[in-house]
């Protein structure tokens, strides 16, 4: 939920924003912290550190945009209906790698939570109930990378 937080405040966002609204701010900050645009070595750093930012914070933000889940709907409903092949905890992000290959990172997962679900016996049944349709998700870049 911080890196969420964090890049929302970056984009000045509230809570959910059209696409092309997005598209829009991320276009105006990297033309503000373009690195060609500072001749000083610090401050062209900083520049290619922020437009580093920049860049992971839009990506991220359209990948748990509502606009872009609704048109993966369909692909991850079939992902649901298959079996968890294994999963990991960090922080507060779950990321679950199902049985069709498929990677989903869900954010928002507390470590009490996530020790029900390890000693729950059945982690799909208690993600049914507890993670999916509940928690912000997001298909992971790592998935996209096997494939």
């Amino acid at each position: 939920m911080k890196r969420i937080n964090q890049y929302k405040k970056l984009f000045n966002v509230e809570k959910d924003t059209d696409l092309k609204q997005l598209k829009k701010t991320y276009r105006g900050l990297v033309k503000q912290w373009h690195p060609d645009k500072f001749q000083d070595a610090i401050e062209k750093t900083e520049a290619e550190e922020k437009s580093t930012e920049i860049i992971d914070g839009y990506h991220f933000l359209v990948s748990i945009n509502t606009e872009t889940k609704a048109a993966g709907l369909e692909e991850y409903n079939k992902t649901l209906a298959c079996g968890i092949s294994d999963y990991h905890h960090k922080g507060m992000v779950l990321e679950i790698i199902f049985t069709n290959g498929a990677t989903y990172e869900y954010f928002g997962m507390t470590k009490p939570v996530y020790q029900k679900m390890i000693n729950s016996g059945k982690p799909l049944r208690f993600a049914k109930r507890n993670v999916f349709g509940k928690m912000t998700y997001r298909k992971s870049k790592r998935d996209e990378v096997a494939v």
